[in-house]
């Protein structure tokens, strides 16, 4: 299994028989490096998003056209974007399971909000959004953009993820101290991947806060474009 961060919460996960982009925002992103967009697009089996805000979904509907590949993710928005978009897609809802190349997908409870840009302002795009990723003998959770919640304290009982990816840059979501507090109050990480940090002077710059707080997990700080295996 290999994961590659795009920068800001995008990431590239080769799992099972899928490769999946998550939250793929590329175009306009500061810290992607743009000749390297054929790399990061390359073999893409599906699109997983979290939430309809534009630095998650940034290039969500590009991609699903030139690739000719599924958009997944919460059903309002999904299904308002294959009956106008013309997109492939599939829509679900929080404690529902898809199979995405094999990888057991559940779209679990986030805290946060959810909409898209609007000619009269934001308009709604469906509830925000987790997942927890089951494949090679791994659960991953991928918190989406949240904040701590006591939903936490179930969904890491059930799921037992053992690789969390948590943002953690503060002011729209946790900062790195909130995220590992969550970590070690709900959940059994071996392996936690900040992320939605790092990309403007408004986020936290350094995840060393939750290198610190969490000894005797690995915490990995890939590099943009930085491929790492779990």
């Amino acid at each position: 299994m290999k994961l590659t961060w795009l920068g800001h919460a995008g990431f590239r996960l080769e799992i099972e028989d899928a490769v999946i982009l998550i939250d793929p925002w590329l175009s306009g992103n500061p810290v992607f490096p743009e000749d390297q967009r054929d790399q990061a697009l390359a073999g893409a089996t599906h699109i997983l998003l979290t939430h309809g805000h534009g630095d998650h979904t940034g290039d969500a509907l590009s991609i699903a056209k030139d690739q000719g590949i599924p958009i997944v993710g919460i059903y309002d928005l999904i299904n308002a974007w294959t009956t106008h978009q013309g997109i492939e897609g599939v829509g679900f809802n929080k404690g529902g399971t898809v199979d995405l190349g094999g990888a057991k997908v559940t779209m679990v409870n986030a805290s946060h909000s959810s909409s898209l840009d609007g000619n009269e302002g934001p308009v709604y795009a469906g509830h925000e959004s987790g997942y927890m990723i089951a494949g090679e003998g791994h659960v991953i959770y991928v918190s989406g953009d949240t904040d701590i919640m006591a939903d936490m304290g179930w969904m890491g009982e059930y799921h037992q993820p053992d690789i969390g990816i948590l943002c953690a840059g503060g002011h729209f979501t946790m900062d790195m101290d909130r995220a590992a507090w969550a970590a070690r109050k709900y959940f059994d990480f071996k392996t936690v991947i900040p992320c939605h940090y790092k990309t403007f002077p408004l986020l936290e710059q350094s995840a060393q806060p939750l290198v610190d707080a969490l000894p005797g997990v690995t915490v990995l700080t890939p590099e943009v474009m930085e491929t790492v295996s779990l």
